[in-house]
């Protein structure tokens, strides 16, 4: 008997028998990748760390051993990630910070030595435009304007900003050019991840 592959019967079966096999496999192949994705994540999440901490371009197995040498511990402060670290006998705090671009989210990690002051500045995003918003991350030079900088002041309020114009040297950095919004967002989150963190 011959099948007759006009019919509709044996198209929707077909079909449906055709969608199964497929979702089988990506399945499969979703579970049998997963463990290395997850080892992928996680390492790029050190290697922010380490970035924030002026320790950067370092490859897999030279990122996992820095990592395991400066971070300390980890532990949480009013429900945010924080990392105690130590370079060259110097205690240092990396901040795990998280907010809004204009895209969509943008994270961070800022490194706070004992004096409250910056010791290093690692952005990233989501999805900001080329060449503008997404400097925050691929301007290592935008980064480092963040270095030194007073995070609070006297009464603990968070003093760190992003700003157009800069008025104090200290605390202040410039915002990206052409990315007004972003660096607007990089400033929320800043105010917003750092206020309960001075004295920790």
């Amino acid at each position: 008997m011959k099948l007759n592959t006009n019919n509709n019967a044996y198209i929707i079966i077909y079909s449906t028998v055709l969608v199964v096999i497929v979702a089988f496999l990506l399945a499969f192949v979703y579970q049998a990748l997963k463990p290395m994705q997850d080892a992928n994540v996680a390492l790029d999440v050190k290697k922010q760390i380490l970035n924030s901490l002026n320790l950067r371009n370092l490859d897999g197995a030279e990122a996992e051993a820095k990592y395991a040498e400066v971070v300390k511990s980890e532990k949480e402060i009013d429900g945010q990630k924080v990392y105690e670290c130590q370079i060259d006998g110097q205690d240092i705090l990396v901040a795990n910070l998280k907010g809004m671009g204009l895209w969509g989210g943008i994270s961070g990690y800022l490194a706070i030595d004992k004096e409250g002051k910056v010791f290093g500045a690692y952005f990233n995003h989501e999805s900001e435009t080329a060449g503008l918003g997404a400097e925050i991350k691929d301007s290592q030079e935008w980064q480092e304007k963040f270095i030194g900088k007073k995070i609070w002041d006297e009464q603990g309020n968070v003093v760190l900003s992003v700003v157009k114009k800069v008025e104090d040297p200290a605390s202040q950095v410039d915002c990206v050019t052409g990315a007004t919004l972003t660096s607007n967002g990089v400033d929320a989150m800043l105010k917003d991840g750092l206020k309960n963190l001075q004295n920790k």
